[in-house]
């Protein structure tokens, strides 16, 4: 998304998505919780609020705090829309990026390769497949609902796994997620 016309820095906004994402797959109510403030002290300091827009969970949005009053917008005090600043936190990553991920997922198939063997490495390149195909997205930054649907849906109709590919995989993806330095997404 271009922040080129808003007055939030891409980073912030990088980062703000990067800790709502986490909020949402917190294990547990404290740890969501800390990733919100996090979320909150970040855009504040650009005098801006965020939150996940309640009708669909799935869209962050940050907007400055001059146009609220007792946290609630208000129309109008809203001059400028493009100040506003909304991302999708769920579905495909952005596809421009395709090559870029593609190449970041097959040279993390290579580490887990090196690493851990040709059977977690089969399960990660379907997984590598999986995650930039239908999401655009590198590997290790699939949701816990997303790596779900992997292991449901796609792998046993897509990756025409061995019987010793099939007893690791759910292993294989921790490995894959450990490769990248990344936490494996809770339930």
């Amino acid at each position: 998304m271009d922040q080129s016309g808003n007055e939030l820095p891409e980073p912030v906004v990088d980062e703000a998505e990067r800790l709502s994402r986490l909020a949402r797959e917190a294990v547990d109510d404290a740890e969501a919780e800390s990733y919100r403030d996090r979320r909150a002290d970040l855009v504040d300091e650009y005098g801006y609020a965020a939150r996940v827009r309640s009708e669909d969970e799935a869209t962050l949005v940050c907007y400055p705090q001059d146009w609220l009053e007792d946290g609630v917008v208000q129309m109008d005090r809203i001059e400028d829309t493009s100040r506003a600043v909304e991302v999708p936190l769920s579905g495909p990553g952005d596809p421009d990026e395709w090559r870029a991920v593609d190449e970041h997922n097959r040279e993390l198939v290579e580490q887990v390769r090196e690493e851990h063997g040709e059977v977690h490495a089969r399960n990660a390149t379907a997984f590598a497949d999986f995650a930039g195909n239908h999401y655009a997205k590198p590997a290790e930054s699939l949701t816990a609902g997303e790596m779900r649907e992997f292991l449901e849906e796609y792998y046993p109709r897509n990756a025409w796994p061995s019987e010793e590919q099939t007893a690791v995989v759910e292993q294989s993806l921790e490995l894959v997620y450990e490769t990248a330095g990344e936490r494996v997404p809770g339930p």
